[in-house]
């Protein structure tokens, strides 16, 4: 069984808002698996959804490219090790560099990439820094009407592809993204196994049990609804206007949304975290 840190039980309290004790013991419960721990006590507790995994264990930058007739635009990835290498001139005109090859020639696998003119202005800064720096991933969306939205200094960026509409109008909806992260456009886009995981940790929570059968299924239906709608770009409230939903904002200008793509630094990525006061203090007792 994998051991319980200090760490794993900070983020679980970070991300449910539980108390210490609960979550250490959902944590060893769950040999240590942070995602199983969260899923238990939404059964438990009756918890909603939890919080994302807080601090991503990657840096760099995203970088985005729409054409001026807003036919296709081009998201692209480059990581760094630091910070402080994710700010130096040399690896924000890399991934301008990256960025310029991806639009100009649509082309997204990272190995194609690399084998090119890429590759070798990558080699060049990696000497240079002495961090592994190197575009992760790339991503192109054309057809219809294709706008987007950087946050936060390039760490968050959207595409939108609307059918109808206007650039404006994808930019907001692609803000709107980025500041809410939906799952899915619409609630019948969401994956099955989404779908079946989530009835089942709503029939486990403790105010199902002892209840007729009958009385439980249109429980988890009103349950699932909610959280379809909770996840369906097109039912959330709009951030700019809460009194508008996001679907409808499209409607009202004459547009319906096809796709997103949302792509934030490091997603997806585990790094472990260094506790630099102890190694410090290992490497003076050695």
């Amino acid at each position: 069984m994998a051991a319980v840190s200090a760490a794993m039980v900070k983020e679980l309290r970070e991300r449910t808002s539980l108390g210490m004790m609960e979550c250490k013991k959902a944590l060893t419960a769950a040999g240590g698996d942070i995602e199983l721990a969260i899923e238990e006590l939404r059964k438990t507790s009756g918890m909603k959804a939890a919080k994302k995994a807080g601090r991503i264990a990657a840096e760099g930058k995203v970088v985005m490219r729409v054409a001026d007739d807003n036919s296709y635009a081009i998201l692209v990835e480059i990581n760094s090790e630091t910070d402080f290498a994710a700010r130096d001139e040399g690896f924000l005109a890399f991934a301008e560099k990256v960025a310029d090859v991806v639009f100009a020639t649509k082309e997204t696998n990272i190995e194609t990439l690399l084998a090119g003119e890429v590759g070798d202005a990558r080699e060049a800064l990696v000497q240079k820094i002495g961090e592994n720096i190197s575009p992760r991933r790339a991503v192109v969306v054309e057809g219809g009407l294709v706008g987007g939205y950087v946050h936060a200094n390039g760490q968050i960026a959207v595409l939108t592809q609307l059918e109808g509409g206007n650039p404006e109008l994808a930019k907001d909806v692609s803000m709107h993204v980025a500041a809410v992260s939906p799952r899915v456009v619409r609630g019948e886009d969401m994956p099955e196994d989404v779908l079946t995981k989530e009835e089942e940790i709503i029939r486990a929570q403790p105010d199902m049990a002892g209840k007729p059968a009958e009385i439980v299924d249109k429980m988890i239906v009103g349950r699932m609804k909610k959280f379809l709608a909770e996840n369906s770009l097109v039912e959330q409230p709009f951030v700019k206007n809460p009194e508008v939903k996001v679907g409808q904002l499209a409607k009202d200008a004459g547009a319906e949304i096809t796709s997103f793509v949302r792509m934030e630094v490091g997603e997806g990525i585990e790094v472990e975290e260094t506790d630099f006061a102890a190694e410090v203090a290992a490497q003076l007792k050695g």
